[in-house]
């Protein structure tokens, strides 16, 4: 699989074809104008409904994620035009959020503004030991608009998330493990190999019941815990109707644990 738009181009990993990449590709620090929102958005529904793809990696290459969002696009908008272009700014990074696959964010050089808050829609962050991510919207007069002031504090916590958005400072790689901004560290010269590697644990997993697992995950942190458990029940019903339940559990009683060979179904 190869889907090429201007800036952002969708490929298969050479040693794993299961594995897709999000490829952003705007010289010079991947500044995350309307189009580039827009073909993200696009990749995003490509990767999430190819049933040949298992897992899914968001890359900006070796040397930047993406610095933030195009600000000599934006500074003149009034009012009316910020209020349709912001919507079409959370859809279109809501698209990678919602992709019924597991995602990792492969963080190199800057995740700045737009670019953490991309990092943020991910399922997991790997960054290199160089990284810097922060929300630095505050510093020009605003607020994060593409998710920050929602999944940053999911994520890491209330209080957290005010430091970073209230000062709009920066953090190193070491600081984003720390607070749970990042789930991995790794040299910078590995990032990518690392996601890929993550990516690459679901390859031949059951796809369904990853589906469900992330579907009620994600659906239950917005709800109150009696909602989410019957979010939950709901999910795990379902998958009884499933190929892969029945694989599973079969191979469990015959082979014992861990040696099921999942058809996706």
């Amino acid at each position: 699989m190869w889907t090429v738009a201007e800036f952002v181009r969708v490929e298969t990993d050479p040693d794993n074809p299961a594995v897709a990449v999000i490829r952003l590709d705007r010289p010079k620090m991947n500044a995350l104008n309307a189009q580039v929102q827009v073909e993200i958005a696009e990749a995003a529904v490509r990767v999430g409904t190819d049933d040949t793809i298992a897992s899914v990696v968001v890359y900006g290459g070796e040397r930047v994620f993406a610095a933030g969002a195009d600000i000599k696009e934006m500074a003149d908008l009034d009012y009316a035009r910020m209020a349709e272009h912001s919507r079409v700014l959370q859809d279109c990074f809501t698209a990678v959020a919602k992709v019924p696959k597991p995602v990792i964010a492969a963080v190199t050089g800057y995740a700045l503004g737009g670019g953490c808050e991309l990092a943020l829609c991910a399922d997991f962050r790997v960054a290199a030991d160089n990284a810097v991510l922060g929300q630095p919207e505050i510093q020009l007069g605003v607020i994060p608009g593409a998710g920050g002031t929602q999944r940053l504090p999911r994520l890491i916590g209330p209080s957290r998330a005010k430091d970073l958005i209230y000062t709009g400072r920066h953090v190193g790689a070491e600081e984003a493990l720390a607070i749970g901004l990042v789930d991995a560290v790794v040299p910078a010269g590995e990032v990518y190999a690392a996601a890929v590697a993550m990516a690459a644990r679901y390859v031949g997993g059951p796809a369904v019941a990853l589906r469900a697992a992330k579907q009620a995950i994600d659906a239950g942190l917005e709800t109150d815990l009696t909602t989410g458990l019957e979010i939950e029940r709901l999910q795990f019903s379902a998958l009884f109707a499933t190929e892969d339940q029945k694989t599973g559990m079969r191979s469990f009683v015959e082979q014992g644990p861990g040696k099921a060979e999942f058809s996706g179904k």
